[in-house]
């Protein structure tokens, strides 16, 4: 099977535990099967009650855990200038670090280039409160984007990191779309249309991603997936893909899973709930070509075109 995840926490989980990638508590599980074809962000978390000083060095541990674990496991670790495809076709699995809440910078601007120089592909701006780029999820009748922020969004296109407003309150996400050039993604946000969580996107700026070239990935934690979380499951994933599909989601649509971060439904455990989901798209008369894009094809075309939206056209 060929996946493209732009989210999960297991790298938090590993770093703060002290855990293998490859552990079996794990929700995130490594197939190396010849036939399997993976790439995997693996978010680096900054709750946040972290520090400025402590979250910014928990980047810097993430990135040489993260490192010294592919080496072991034989993953292909993606850098700047790595060409996404041709490494997802010739690996069962590749890696790309990323960032979750821009405390992690620390207010320190020039963090943007030392972490792109980590081998950091994407950062999410925020995470649930107000950090110094601006205010997270959480907060009400905000400010928005800050004058730092304004610079570090200028500072993450200069360095070709993708910008994430999965998090963003609602003000954030519409600064971020009036202050940037190059697409941007909501990497791990439902559909506000059919679970009304602050955290879900509403049909405004769901079609404002999909005008600007962006991504959406399906997020599996269950309060964000179904109103009644303990009621959540698999079919959720689907009801919130075809709202997305229905506002012509087709090229921006993907998954951004959450494992090892979230609450998964009831009725399933781990990253193996990819080959159940594949069999109830095929259930629901999808054409293999739109699964094709959505479990794949959207997102590998997103990383190896982003910084040139025309070729994405």
């Amino acid at each position: 099977m060929r996946i493209v995840d732009l989210h999960c926490d297991t790298l938090f989980k590993s770093v703060t535990k002290n855990l293998p990638l490859d552990d079996c508590s794990h929700e995130v599980q490594l197939d190396f099967s010849p036939d399997s074809h993976k790439l995997q962000c693996y978010a680096i978390w900054l709750p946040d009650d972290y520090s400025g000083d402590r979250a910014e060095q928990t980047v810097f541990t993430a990135a040489k855990r993260l490192e010294t674990e592919c080496q072991r496991l034989h993953i292909q670790l993606l850098k700047q200038n790595d060409s996404v495809k041709a490494a997802f076709e010739a690996n069962t699995n590749c890696a790309f670090l990323t960032v979750e809440n821009g405390s992690a910078l620390n207010g320190r601007l020039e963090n943007v280039r030392r972490f792109a120089a980590l081998g950091v592909r994407m950062m999410t701006l925020t995470w649930n409160a107000h950090n110094a780029i601006g205010d997270g999820a959480d907060v009400q009748d905000g400010e928005g984007l800050t004058a730092f922020g304004k610079q570090v969004l200028r500072e993450m296109e200069r360095e070709k990191m993708i910008i994430d407003i999965s998090h963003a309150s609602e003000k954030l996400f519409y600064d971020v779309a009036e202050h940037t050039s190059l697409p941007f993604v909501a990497s791990h946000s439902n559909a506000y249309a059919v679970t009304p969580h602050r955290r879900n996107l509403r049909d405004e700026q769901i079609n404002l991603l999909i005008q600007r070239g962006g991504l959406i990935g399906l997020n599996f934690h269950n309060a964000f997936l179904n109103d009644n979380p303990a009621g959540a499951s698999v079919t959720d994933i689907l009801r919130h893909a075809e709202h997305f599909l229905s506002l012509g989601a087709e090229d921006a649509l993907c998954f951004g899973s959450d494992f090892d971060g979230g609450i998964l439904p009831a009725d399933f455990q781990n990253s193996r709930v990819y080959s159940m989901l594949y069999e109830l798209f095929l259930q629901h008369h999808y054409k293999e070509s739109l699964i094709q894009k959505v479990f794949f094809g959207n997102a590998l075309k997103f990383f190896e075109n982003f910084d040139n939206p025309r070729r994405m056209m």
